[in-house]
């Protein structure tokens, strides 16, 4: 069966990728800690830098090799004007650039963002349906969205790409469901039959139970799709979306993306309680480093003596004595004397049922405990078809030449989702990196998850890929810690997530720099990022036509940025949304709710589309059209 492989990556404890987690060349890993280096050390090392300036110049710098020699690398000189407007509109005629205008103003009105499901509906009563999608097509749905399907998208994908700018094709339709209706869907798919009959057999974390006032995951979220479970069959058809995307991407340019969430790809039970089941663990880890006094230490410094580890199980009951001897011995770990957070992970035990991946240490009870006690033979094949179809698309990607950039998801599904995305990588990101990972820096888990996945992606040889955002899901993750009881997993404010945010940008880069087996998408609409990105890739010698440094922003959105940066050379891609006008709706609506924010915001983009506009008009170019 196609699942095969990825289950049984997903679920190896004896194979030879797992004794490779004992055998960590020296030569070859740096530090886990490399970016918590001091300023005066940083210094010390790197060439003098320009700062302050909106023009980003490179430094001959100097490069110390794998194996500690010096070599000595002169880039050219990068300039990267974010005033010049020239280049930043110079795919788009004057009514393309007048339409930006009028929609980024409506977007700053309070009542129309508020109203604007209400507004199209009656719009679409008076106007009648013609009528009212050509009205769309001037406006909103010109703006943000590309066309209507895989054909009419073509001509504006080729105008980016002749102006230097890829597409991360985006297939935006989704239901127009009540709350109502979405509360009875998560519940119905996030609940297993066992918890249904006996809720109360058993207590798990509150964190990964459904709870209904939450049931609808699209409240307080306006930048990210939400998919609801109807049944398998519909999964189906939204994996087959998703393979139509990846083999557009493909037709489209010879080094495309193309994104995919993996709640669209089955029941998000799974999702919620192998994600219990890996905190859970995660959990029982620290708890055994505390024990052996070790809880201080930086996260991957963290390692467990393997003689006071089978003391400590032993005495908890977790295990039989001679069962705790086979599993932390022998092959599987090698004889290293201690293991770390990353040999912990790979200590689930091998098994034919899925469900049998989710057991728990019970600290109380002493014991390796089922998380439910039963599961359905229909439950089984649910997780089972989750893990094929993700199977599908990775095997799809390779086939047509495109990454794959799997999306983040709420906290409560995201620790499932990084595992199985984690487990792509380890069978498809063996010759070039083709899955990638979205971390969301608002969480305070951030830095921990980016430096872990790496240092795997080192002991083990493949290719780290990442994408870097901020975060889609702030206001209700911060609802549902408060009404259901559990800490607060997002940074207290913008500044400390965008502290976040450099931090791990920073260290991704530090690890191009040493190995060039790391790629990174900076999926930013933030000016300043974008800047911090060009003078770290400046100061480490990193050249744009590596192509292992990307920039991503959305259709129809700072095209300031976007622009410039590929006629400059570098990678940078626009998610390009398309569907037909009646079901991207919802999409649209978050569009304008989120600019009305971003547009009270900065007057930036307006004032630099009026100064591109007056420039043309003054000199007589009144049908300007762009060529390429």
């Amino acid at each position: 069966m196609l699942y095969v492989k990825l289950v049984a990556a997903l679920v190896r404890t004896n194979s030879g990728n797992v004794r490779t987690f004992s055998r960590i060349s020296s030569g070859r890993c740096r530090s886990t800690v490399a970016s918590t280096k001091s300023k005066e050390e940083k210094e010390q090392q790197q060439q003098p830098q320009t700062s302050g300036c909106p023009v980003v110049e490179a430094q001959p710098v100097e490069l110390i090799s794998q194996n500690k020699t010096v070599t000595k690398t002169l880039m050219s000189k990068i300039h990267i004007d974010f005033d010049n407007t020239k280049e930043a509109y110079a795919s788009k005629n004057n009514a393309e650039l007048l339409r930006s205008l009028m929609v980024f103003k409506l977007c700053t009105i309070d009542l129309l963002v508020e109203k604007n499901k209400e507004l199209m509906e009656l719009s679409r009563k008076l106007l009648g349906q013609w009528m009212f999608e050509k009205l769309m097509k001037m406006t909103f749905y010109g703006q943000f969205v590309a066309g209507e399907d895989h054909e009419s998208i073509k001509p504006l994908i080729r105008k980016n790409q002749a102006f230097g700018v890829g597409a991360v094709l985006d297939y935006s339709v989704e239901e127009d469901l009540t709350q109502e209706e979405a509360e009875k869907k998560e519940m119905d798919s996030c609940v297993s039959e066992a918890e249904k009959e006996s809720p109360d057999a058993h207590q798990r974390e509150s964190k990964y139970k459904a709870h209904r006032q939450f049931g609808d995951r699209r409240g307080g979220v306006i930048s990210a799709r939400t998919y609801f479970y109807a049944d398998e069959a519909k999964c189906d058809t939204q994996m087959e979306t998703f393979i139509k995307c990846i083999k557009a991407s493909g037709g489209a340019s010879v080094d495309g993306f193309s994104a995919i969430k993996l709640t669209a790809l089955g029941r998000p039970q799974f999702l919620l309680q192998f994600s219990e089941v890996l905190v859970a663990w995660r959990h029982f880890f620290n708890f055994l480093a505390a024990q052996q006094g070790k809880s201080e230490l930086m996260l991957l410094e963290q390692k467990l003596e393997l003689g006071q580890l089978k003391e400590s199980l032993t005495k908890l009951g977790v295990g039989a004595k001679d069962d705790i001897e086979n599993w932390l011995t022998g092959e599987k770990l090698g004889l290293s004397g201690a293991i770390d957070l990353l040999d912990w992970n790979s200590l689930i035990n091998d098994t034919t049922k899925i469900s049998s991946l989710l057991m728990v240490p019970n600290l109380k009870s002493g014991q390796l405990e089922p998380l439910l006690k039963a599961f359905t033979d229909e439950e089984e094949r649910q997780m089972k078809r989750m893990l094929q179809r993700v199977d599908v698309l990775a095997k799809h990607a390779v086939a047509n030449g495109v990454r794959l950039m799997v999306d983040a998801e709420q906290t409560y599904f995201q620790p499932a989702i990084s595992r199985l995305t984690l487990e792509m990588q380890r069978i498809f990101n063996r010759e070039k990196p083709i899955i990638f990972n979205t971390y969301q820096c608002y969480l305070k888990e951030a830095y921990d998850n980016v430096t872990v996945d790496i240092e795997l992606s080192r002991r083990e040889g493949w290719y780290f890929g990442a994408k870097l955002v901020r975060g889609a899901y702030m206001y209700q993750e911060r609802a549902r810690a408060q009404e259901i009881g559990y800490e607060d997993p997002i940074n207290p404010d913008y500044e400390a997530t965008n502290r976040m945010y450099h931090k791990c940008l920073e260290f991704v880069l530090e690890e191009i720099e040493h190995s060039r087996k790391a790629n990174v998408m900076v999926a930013t609409h933030n000016e300043d990022t974008v800047k911090f990105t060009l003078e770290k890739m400046n100061e480490m010698g990193l050249s744009p036509t590596e192509n292992k440094v990307y920039f991503g922003q959305l259709l129809g959105m700072c095209d300031q940025i976007s622009f410039p940066l590929g006629r400059a050379g570098f990678p940078v891609y626009k998610y390009v949304p398309y569907g037909p006008v009646n079901e991207v709706i919802p999409y649209l609506s978050r569009r304008a709710q989120e600019n009305r924010g971003f547009m009270k915001g900065s007057q930036r983009e307006r004032t630099l589309l009026w100064k591109e506009l007056k420039h043309r008009l003054l000199h007589g170019q009144i049908f300007y059209k762009p060529v390429y």
